[in-house]
């Protein structure tokens, strides 16, 4: 006997396929079946701390030292060198190389803050600095792939899947997680949101929000054609796709395209909404601040809003913050561009109510080296005024989401070069946030080639000291 999802659609057309979307949608919200409602909300194991996640991705690897680390021993040492052999990163580093930029204390709590943010050293209290990081190699691809996807060099699902698979999406009519990035994308370009094994439905969504207008931000949104006839079309698709799939049972390619192809006719119900920051007041507007940057702060807190469940957003396509040489101008003139609108981002979320779950994440996918880089053939123009990779030892910083604000967790050494105190690795850091989501690591797996396959692998330590 056929259920009930087989007979809404043999009523391909008419009234009854006119209802389809509608009431697939109610039973997205309440079937556990996965195979039915892939991005229906789920309980997660326990009692979550946070609701969603966005993750500002300063991609390239943002200095610790000139940021959230500051190192009075390197500004006394400057220009000698090390008292120890400096650490083999991806090119060669010389004397030591003081920070341009000042650092002073903020809030309460007195973090110490980089004049590069001075919005974000407003939301002082309510950061948690975690100045132990670290990776395992200094090279961009592997880094980011070990931060987004927890390996740094097989196929493996990214953190904004794993959490859309575990938790589901509060709005049907809005893919569950979406990637923002300006210009196009970055290193490793779309393998940073890959759903790899899990459902396609679980894969990233990306934006260039470097456009304004809707029809460019969304190709497709809006068709030539008329929304009942377009449904038509869609109904008519769906048969013959479901017919095409009972000769290819469990194909999750078939499967993630039909998916696809409801998810876009639902979305232009609510995209057009969700991406027009005009809707806005004048006065949030001006507290995300005018330009690019802005813009995507304030389209990722209405994409939350509404129900996305797992927002990121890239500073740019490439590698921004990457900068082997003019670290003084390149580092100013990026935290410029985004320090309002990250400010303004915070700060909103919380006169909204949001920040207590809504987990925060910034960094990138590794710092760079307290130490000079020396020029090389082909490199950095001959200049002296840069810094190398550093994956031994970085920071990044927290908010909401139930994690400690105004704490700076952990230490580097006196120069900043390694994590020694409190070291906290990648796969701890993943560890945490889903515990913050409400998952015990270790069991939210997927069952793939014979083997339960997670996130954090079979690494990973929650850090207990960074809850509150």
């Amino acid at each position: 006997m056929p259920d009930r999802r087989e007979i809404l659609a043999r009523s391909a057309l008419g009234i009854g396929g006119m209802a389809l979307s509608a009431l697939l949608a109610d039973e997205a919200r309440s079937s556990p079946d996965r195979a039915i409602a892939p991005l229906a909300p789920r309980s997660p194991h326990f009692a979550p701390k946070a609701k969603r996640v966005i993750h500002l991705f300063m991609n390239g690897g943002p200095s610790h030292v000139d940021t959230f680390d500051p190192k009075p021993l390197l500004t006394k040492n400057h220009g000698k060198a090390l008292p120890r052999p400096n650490l083999p990163t991806e090119r060669k580093t010389g004397s030591a190389f003081a920070s341009p930029f000042k650092f002073s204390k903020h809030g309460q709590s007195g973090l110490e803050i980089s004049e590069l943010f001075p919005y974000v050293s407003r939301m002082a209290d309510h950061l948690c600095v975690v100045r132990s990081m670290h990776a395992d190699v200094p090279n961009h691809e592997p880094s980011l792939l070990l931060l987004n996807c927890g390996d740094s060099r097989l196929v493996r699902p990214s953190m904004g899947s794993w959490v859309t698979y575990g938790l589901g999406s509060e709005n049907q009519n809005l893919p569950g997680f979406i990637s923002m990035c300006p210009g196009g994308y970055p290193i490793q370009e779309t393998q940073n949101w890959q759903s790899a094994f899990l459902p396609g439905v679980y894969q990233g969504t990306y934006v260039d929000t470097r456009h304004t207008e809707l029809e460019k931000l969304i190709e497709n949104v809006r068709p030539a054609r008329p929304r009942d006839k377009q449904r038509q079309q869609l109904d008519l698709l769906a048969r013959f796709n479901q017919t095409h799939q009972q000769t290819r049972p469990a194909d999750p390619r078939l499967d993630a395209r039909i998916q696809s192809f409801e998810l876009a006719y639902r979305m232009q119900s609510d995209a057009e909404d969700a991406f027009d920051i005009n809707r806005e007041p004048k006065n949030i507007r001006e507290l995300y601040g005018a330009g690019l940057q802005g813009r995507q702060m304030l389209i990722a807190r209405r994409l939350l809003e509404r129900g996305v469940r797992f927002v990121q957003v890239w500073h740019g396509e490439g590698q921004p913050w990457d900068n082997h040489d003019d670290i003084e101008v390149n580092h100013r003139r990026l935290a410029r561009e985004c320090d309002q609108a990250i400010g303004g981002l915070l700060f909103d979320l919380k006169q909204r109510g949001m920040l207590d779950d809504t987990l925060v994440l910034w960094g990138g996918e590794f710092g760079r080296t307290p130490t000079v880089e020396m020029p090389t053939a082909g490199a950095n123009a001959g200049k002296i005024n840069g810094r190398d990779h550093n994956h031994h030892g970085y920071s990044v910083w927290l908010a909401g989401g139930g994690v400690k604000g105004g704490l700076a967790y952990g230490a580097t050494d006196d120069f900043g070069f390694q994590a020694v105190e409190k070291k906290v690795h990648v796969h701890d850091l993943q560890a945490t946030m889903l515990h913050l989501l409400g998952f015990d690591h270790e069991k939210l797996t997927y069952r793939h080639a014979g083997r339960d396959f997670r996130l954090t692998d079979v690494h990973g330590q929650v850090v207990r000291d960074l809850l509150a």
